[in-house]
């Protein structure tokens, strides 16, 4: 019989590569159509062949054409929805989805058939070691990240004091509703019985983010609220709301599935996929199901295997780790800018990088008057960016401004020509060059690393040391003769740089390094390594070849960093950031100053090392931190990056492989004449203020 074949097919869940659509949403939305080509499938308008299947939304109003085609000509039908973490906003607000559940045999939130997801929950073994580990990693990590299917939730929001019962609603006609076999009655009845199953306990009702954004109304309103029973509409974390919650009650809605992981059996009064795994109390059990599962099992079919993944920066499927990566850089960027900033002593050329970095909610204001941009913000709600070298006495104090510098995974290029950034710090206590203060980054390297933190660092690093990538990615001149024996490396630096007025100490030139350096190290051959700035004419920092030659170094002109680094024994710096690359490439590094990377036990302190990364206020010797927890802190934690491909928010991994693949921006002609013309304005301006 003609079909019988895709018949059988579809009843296994076998989903044909070419698919024919009659949903509007598969033409509009690119990100759907994207991550479904990359999963293997064909698009198509029309009728399908005797091989195609059929794709559909969900249960939306529309899908019922697909199905009417799909039953009439005898083919798969193919339903698809958004996995469990969504994306930044919800999709009525037009974000796109992080990842798709791509289902041949069902829906998994309609219980009156098996789903793909269903399936996995009941037959899959989940008796691997390494998948069960990265579940137990992803549950801590959402809940670290403060992750959830939506994310635009307050981290700072007010909560409701503990101890109250938690009453999930959701939004009116939600199919997730229907196909669980529940009704708006169902609604009316979980709350009676919350009130009747804990007397006198207060009842706290979750109004749905959708809700309360005004996009769809919900169960509960105004005329459930008693001395007992409170509304909760603020944009709450979900995971701290259920911290507080003594017993949770929901019909089908995601937060039920969070309760879970979050340690609660929740009461659970229609059929979602997370019920009937012996993980919840079932008002309407399924028969069907009835196998026992751990939390981290019903996570790991939910979240890892079931979903198809995208990575929007590198535009492939990807794993659930890495979904995890990008939202958190795009959630953490809204959250940081998502009231808006002042931005203050910004030269012109770096505006654009910044509007791009950190005005994606609001867009920056520029003003270039540091008291009157701390005015503005505070009449504004805005908070304030200052380039850290360029902050006065008006905004020093901490918490009074972030300040921005560049990161240490930078560019393919020097910021002195004018190439933008792919990484930012900022800091709300001080700046990591810094060491007379205390900075962000410092508190990061004596915190905890959050679940999964140091094999993500250890991930990292082995990339950024296989791929070669520095700050700057300068290729570099062949090295000259290097001699023989021991080598040591010393580092030149601009001698006005910051770092080095603020940090280097006794020591605070290039020609005392050297001296320093040849004193501690007779016998060695010294190479001598100006910096990049002062080998271009445009910092301070030179050093007569006489002066070299007389101590017996070499002079290494234009040549590429890492390749010194590995030609060598040792390094030598004031403050550095080379310093810094040489200890990811395991070499001992002698500090005559006092970067971000001194004082932890991982080099040689000879520099005046603030007492506060040593011992605590008490007096007690501080733990000390290895150099993965120095790697999460300095190049995960702590800086935010952005992806000049996708033009978005990134993490760290997508970083190094731009500048691996010299997938990045370069300075042009237009940004050197706009840091120009900026030049003389402010030399102009300066000599007007004395009256020249």
């Amino acid at each position: 019989m003609p079909g019988t074949d895709q018949t059988d097919k579809a009843a296994e869940g076998a989903i044909p590569r070419r698919l024919c659509y009659y949903n509007a949403g598969f033409l509009r939305q690119p990100r759907l159509r994207r991550i479904l080509q990359l999963a293997g499938h064909e698009l198509r308008l029309g009728l399908p062949d005797p091989e195609d299947g059929v794709v559909v939304w969900g249960r939306s109003p529309h899908a019922h054409r697909g199905e009417a085609v799909a039953a009439r000509h005898q083919v798969p039908l193919v339903r698809v929805e958004d996995a469990f973490l969504r994306s930044l906003r919800p999709g009525r607000m037009g974000d796109p989805p992080m990842g798709l559940l791509i289902d041949g045999l069902g829906l998994h939130f309609d219980s009156a058939r098996p789903s793909a997801l269903e399936r996995i929950l009941l037959r899959h073994p989940f008796d691997n070691s390494n998948l069960m580990s990265r579940a137990r990693d992803g549950i801590a990590r959402l809940q670290a990240l403060d992750l959830s299917k939506y994310n635009i939730h307050q981290t700072d929001a007010p909560l409701p004091r503990p101890g109250y019962v938690l009453v999930v609603d959701q939004t009116r006609g939600d199919a997730s509703i229907l196909h669980a076999g529940a009704s708006a009655q169902t609604f009316a009845e979980m709350l009676v019985l919350a009130q009747e199953e804990n007397p006198g306990a207060r009842i706290v009702i979750k109004t749905h983010p959708e809700t309360v954004l005004g996009l769809r109304p919900g169960h509960y309103g105004a005329a459930h609220l008693s001395e007992r029973i409170s509304l909760c509409v603020d944009p709450v974390s979900p995971w701290a709301l259920l911290q507080g919650a003594v017993a949770v009650y929901t019909v089908s809605s995601q937060l039920g599935f969070e309760a879970i992981l979050a340690g609660h059996r929740p009461r659970v009064f229609g059929q979602p996929f997370y019920a009937g795994w012996g993980l919840t109390e079932d008002r309407a059990p399924i028969a069907r199901r009835g196998r026992n599962l751990s939390r981290a099992q019903l996570f790991a079919g939910a979240m890892i295997e079931a979903p198809t993944w995208y990575d929007p920066c590198r535009d492939r499927l990807c794993s659930f780790e890495e979904a995890v990566d990008q939202l958190e850089a795009e959630t953490r960027a809204w959250r940081e800018d998502r009231a808006g900033h002042v931005a203050t002593g910004m030269r012109a050329w770096k505006r654009g990088r910044l509007q791009a970095v950190f005005g994606r909610t609001r867009p920056l204001i520029f003003d270039e008057n540091q008291v009157r941009a701390r005015e503005r913000a505070a009449k504004t709600g805005r908070g304030v960016l200052v380039w850290a070298g360029k902050e006065t006495a008006t905004l020093a104090a901490p918490g009074v401004a972030r300040r921005v510098e560049d990161g240490f995974l930078r560019s393919r290029g020097l910021g002195a020509a004018l190439v933008p950034p792919l990484s930012l710090v900022t800091d709300d206590l001080g700046i990591y060059y810094d060491p007379t203060r205390e900075s962000r980054l410092e508190r990061l390297i004596q915190s905890p690393l959050p679940p999964g933190g140091r094999a993500r660092a250890e991930r990292l690093l082995t990339r950024i040391l296989s791929a070669g990538v520095t700050k700057y990615n300068l290729a570099g001149a062949p090295l000259p003769d290097l001699g023989k024996g021991r080598r040591v490396l010393v580092v030149g630096q601009v001698e006005d740089d910051a770092s080095i007025r603020l940090g280097a100490g006794a020591i605070a030139t290039n020609l005392g390094l050297l001296r320093a350096a040849r004193e501690a190290n007779p016998d060695a051959q010294l190479i001598f390594k100006p910096h990049p700035d002062v080998e271009a004419g445009l910092r301070s920092g030179i050093v007569a070849e006489a002066e070299v030659a007389a101590l017996g170094a070499i002079v290494a002109r234009h040549a590429a960093p890492l390749a010194l680094i590995e030609a060598t024994d040792a390094v030598w710096t004031m403050t550095s950031l080379l310093g810094f690359e040489a200890l990811l490439r395991g070499k001992p590094v002698t500090c005559l100053g006092a970067p971000f990377y001194a004082g932890w036990g991982l080099t040689r302190d000879l520099g005046p090392v603030p007492e506060r990364r040593r011992r605590a206020a008490d007096g007690h010797p501080l733990p000390r931190p290895d150099l993965l927890h120095l790697v999460h802190a300095a190049l995960i934690a702590y800086p935010r990056y952005f992806d000049p491909v996708s033009r978005r928010p990134c993490p760290p991994e997508v970083a190094v492989e731009r500048l691996a693949a010299m997938d990045t921006p370069k300075g042009g002609l237009g940004l050197r004449l706009l840091a120009k013309l900026q030049g003389q304005f402010a030399s102009h301006a300066r000599l007007w203020r004395r009256g020249g």
